[in-house]
């Protein structure tokens, strides 16, 4: 029974939250791309949950850093699971890191879709001030992962902040 527990837990949706600096991508640029692979995470830590806990469907909430105001935008969808990031092995790429190679490619990344742009951005502010969310990862100090978990209560307290529809 516990086998069949364990079975099925990991194939339920989780829920994320992803950072990227609007100047280096956007909502807007997902929104227009339609689909991507999110490249560039170079934490080990971040880089262990591309590579073993996110799957094909989770939720992911996209939340720009390093601006202003830093805010959740939107949401995404994974639609492929962590696979070797080739801009690790692209000497003209920003994120080229030598040791990689195909057969050992150290760094992940992941595939998303856009699924929604919010009309009301939700800012740190708004999330500190909320029961539900002011826990959240991203608001703990020091927390600078790009790639982190986000609770079902959080996603759908983030929809509420919104004014959306939690999906």
């Amino acid at each position: 029974m516990a086998k069949i527990a364990a079975k099925a837990a990991t194939k339920s949706r989780h829920y994320w939250l992803f950072k990227s600096e609007p100047e280096a991508y956007s909502i807007d640029d997902l929104a227009r791309d339609g689909t991507t692979f999110w490249d560039g995470v170079r934490n080990y830590q971040a880089r262990n949950i591309l590579r073993d806990e996110i799957r094909v469907g989770d939720r992911v909430l996209f939340y720009h850093s390093n601006a202003e105001p830093m805010a959740i935008v939107g949401t995404m969808e994974v639609c492929k699971t962590g696979y070797g990031d080739h801009t690790a092995r692209d000497k003209k790429s920003d994120h080229y890191d030598a040791k990689c190679t195909v057969e050992n490619p150290i760094w992940f990344m992941v595939d998303v879709k856009f699924r929604k742009k919010f009309a009301t951005v939700v800012t740190r502010e708004m999330l500190a001030g909320d029961l539900e969310t002011k826990g959240m990862v991203v608001m703990a100090k020091g927390s600078r992962l790009s790639i982190q978990p986000v609770t079902t209560e959080e996603w759908r307290a983030v929809h509420l902040l919104a004014g959306e529809k939690p999906d």
